[in-house]
């Protein structure tokens, strides 16, 4: 993905869509499982694609009203929402890279085919490389799904326009992240630095309630989990949480999103870097010198 990063974005969308499509091959016949969250004010369908990627349909429960992250796989997306019952208008793009922004294009053209759905607005970050892109968002900014609150968090790094998405309402609160957090991860630094990350994870995310779920774009748990395990092999969350991931199959693997913001707080080293033990992993003595030490190991790992 670094070298594709010097290419045309055309170009390097071409072979990356190329790319996924066909370490994906094996997995296009088999069904993978829609796993449902049901709170009091708001449903989110984690959606399966590609190989490891989540697509997200975010449904205000009073409304009906829908959004979906990163539809990837745009025919899958529209079945669930055919299946749900719901009115889907907003998609939510976390940055540029195929396997999250590729599916925008086919999605609205969908929209044009059947001009009864009404307007698609696709929101992202201030970024031509984002096909389709209608509101461009930044920091703090606000819109609603249906009655839904979103606020748009900036968090370059992986790419320098990559948006996270707080949603909330009174009784609920969840987070897509995207390629910036995942369960016990962080994204590559393809288009950014430590600084950037650490403002990600530290400043941001951190701050948010403990018990805002996460919803990370790929399910990569069991090898961050090792990770975590190697760096921290006396912490016992990670412990038990890496049990759960290597006895289970990809569908428990992929149950075991969503996380919580406390539970990265606990088991996620990329927001432990402040933590005694981290840091003397890497032989750094502060959390920016230990998060750039962190990502130059997982890179190896």
């Amino acid at each position: 993905m670094s070298l594709l990063s010097l290419l045309p974005h055309r170009l390097s969308q071409r072979l990356t869509a190329i790319y996924f499509t066909v370490s994906s091959f094996s997995l296009q016949r088999r069904q993978h499982s829609v796993q449902t969250t049901t709170m009091a004010s708001m449903t989110v369908q984690k959606i399966p694609a590609l190989k490891d990627n989540f697509m997200y349909l975010v449904v205000c429960n009073a409304t009906r009203r829908a959004a979906v992250v990163d539809p990837v796989e745009p025919d899958r997306v529209l079945e669930v929402v055919k299946e749900q019952g719901v009115q889907l208008n907003q998609v939510l793009t976390t940055h540029h890279h195929w396997d999250h922004a590729g599916g925008n294009e086919a999605l609205y053209q969908r929209f044009r085919e059947n001009e009864d759905w009404g307007e698609l607005r696709v929101y992202g970050g201030d970024d031509a490389r984002i096909d389709r892109l209608t509101h461009r968002v930044k920091q703090d900014d606000t819109f609603e799904i249906g009655q839904l609150r979103v606020r748009c968090l900036a968090t370059p790094c992986h790419t320098t326009s990559h948006i996270c998405y707080y949603v909330e309402s009174p009784q609920d609160r969840a987070v897509f992240t995207g390629d910036t957090l995942f369960l016990a991860g962080c994204g590559r630094f393809f288009e950014g630095t430590p600084q950037q990350m650490h403002d990600a994870l530290i400043g941001q995310l951190s701050a948010l309630p403990d018990d805002t779920l996460v919803y990370c774009g790929h399910e990569y748990a069991l090898q961050n989990l090792r990770f975590g395990h190697m760096v921290e092999p006396e912490n016992e969350d990670t412990r038990a949480l890496l049990e759960r991931a290597q006895a289970a199959d990809l569908e428990g693997r992929r149950a075991l999103v969503p996380s919580t913001i406390g539970q990265e707080k606990r088991i996620n080293v990329f927001m432990r870097v402040r933590e005694p033990t981290v840091q003397a992993f890497v032989g750094k003595s502060t959390s920016l010198d230990t998060m750039q030490a962190l990502r130059a190991a997982k890179d190896k790992f």
